[in-house]
């Protein structure tokens, strides 16, 4: 898992009042008026509007991010500069949240701070992680492709010391030759084929993978 640093801050709620009529009005659907000349105003002055897409919440789903790991910014996926979409993006830390895609080629960590754009215009961006895919070749998440938050069925491992093994591509471009597939997943180690040579720790439903040599 590769991580990076991004920018956050916690949400605060917004009162509606007389003075932030308008303002009020767009951020959070209140109306509140008193005599004719707010009325008036109400009615003359158009509401100002929140914008959408790219900028309106930090690296949402879809949102692309500039290329590094350590030090990223938000980008228009259009741009030159765009190197991984948001996939998924959740609140909190990484081993306490939903887990990533299947897929997802690196994750994102974003630290609480505070941007000039955020959810709801309060300058605040909760701590959270991002799930990214590379907007182009090569994909480490891919099933056999070295890499990735994840070991999903199709990748490939070599022993890294008692007890433990690493993820590795299966094409053997890798730093390390492959030596064990994992070939399906299952709830438990019964469940596994009699061909299995090695259990592999996969996480979610199913959380055993069933690898063999290679």
């Amino acid at each position: 898992m590769r991580d990076g640093r991004g920018v956050g801050a916690r949400r605060t709620g917004m009162a509606c009042g007389l003075l932030m009529l308008v303002a009020a009005a767009a951020l959070t659907g209140c109306q509140q008026s008193s005599g004719t000349e707010e009325r008036k105003l109400d009615e003359t002055t158009p509401a100002p509007t929140r914008a959408s897409g790219y900028g309106v919440v930090f690296l949402a789903i879809d949102e692309c991010s500039s290329f590094g790991r350590e030090s990223f910014t938000e980008v228009p996926c259009t741009s030159e500069k765009a190197a991984a979409r948001v996939v998924a993006r959740h609140e909190g830390k990484v081993g306490e949240g939903p887990p990533c895609p299947a897929t997802t080629d690196f994750v994102l960590h974003i630290s609480e701070q505070k941007p000039s754009a955020d959810e709801d215009g309060d300058g605040a961006v909760p701590q959270g992680y991002a799930c990214m895919r590379n907007l182009e070749a090569p994909h480490p998440g891919d099933p056999g492709g070295g890499g990735g938050p994840r070991t999903i069925v199709g990748d490939c491992v070599y022993s890294a010391g008692e007890g433990e093994v690493r993820e590795t591509s299966c094409d053997s471009t890798g730093k390390k030759a492959p030596e064990f597939k994992v070939t399906a997943a299952v709830e438990k180690r019964t469940g596994c084929p009699a061909s299995t040579a090695l259990y592999v720790q996969l996480g979610g439903p199913k959380p055993v993978g069933c690898a063999r040599p290679v």
